[in-house]
């Protein structure tokens, strides 16, 4: 089966950075080029454009990025959109960032509660999912959802923790139509 092209060219990186120690700053450069493509959706238009010319859409490249990242970075934009690959860079500079974080045991980690979380409480909460995960950094986003009622939903790559009073209450009510009454 063929390899997906974001997993290519993102093992490729990834292979880069390790091999010439440049595992923390390729990261850091994939996260201001995967910030710069979605704040700027103009940019992949531009490189989608059928009338616009190869060697053109290599220039835009080279002038958005060369003078903020590192040349790795730049030419890996630059041979995508020379191998018309354009559509896959958000999708690479993803996989490349997943496949660091799990190089480095960063593991992505969303929270949600009914209402804000004290700094205390973040950490807290961070100690325990340190304590009780393999990873040895969390990259944590907080939500508030006013819907859960009280408690917490914890979303750690494909595993859920929801101790939220709003899924008790729902267990609770399916429990509940099941019992008939006589």
């Amino acid at each position: 089966m063929a390899k997906l092209v974001s997993a290519t060219y993102g093992d490729a990186l990834f292979d880069l950075a390790v091999q010439e120690s440049k595992v923390d700053s390729l990261y850091a450069e994939a996260k201001v080029c995967l910030q710069a493509f979605e704040e700027n959706s103009e940019l992949g238009r531009l490189l989608n454009h059928p009338k616009i010319e190869k060697s053109e859409k290599e220039k835009v490249i080279e002038s958005s990025f060369g003078p903020f990242v590192s040349k790795d970075m730049t030419g890996l934009l630059v041979i995508m959109v020379s191998k018309d690959r354009q559509n896959s860079i958000l999708e690479t500079l993803e996989y490349f960032l997943d496949k660091v974080k799990e190089y480095k045991g960063i593991g992505t980690v969303t929270v949600s509660t009914a209402k804000e979380l004290t700094e205390e409480q973040k950490e807290k909460t961070v100690s325990k999912l340190l304590a009780t995960t393999k990873y040895n950094q969390l990259d944590v986003t907080y939500i508030v959802d006013e819907t859960l009622i009280g408690g917490m939903v914890i979303r750690i790559g494909d595993r859920v923790v929801d101790s939220s009073i709003k899924t008790k209450l729902d267990e609770l009510a399916k429990d509940l139509k099941k019992i008939q009454l006589a």
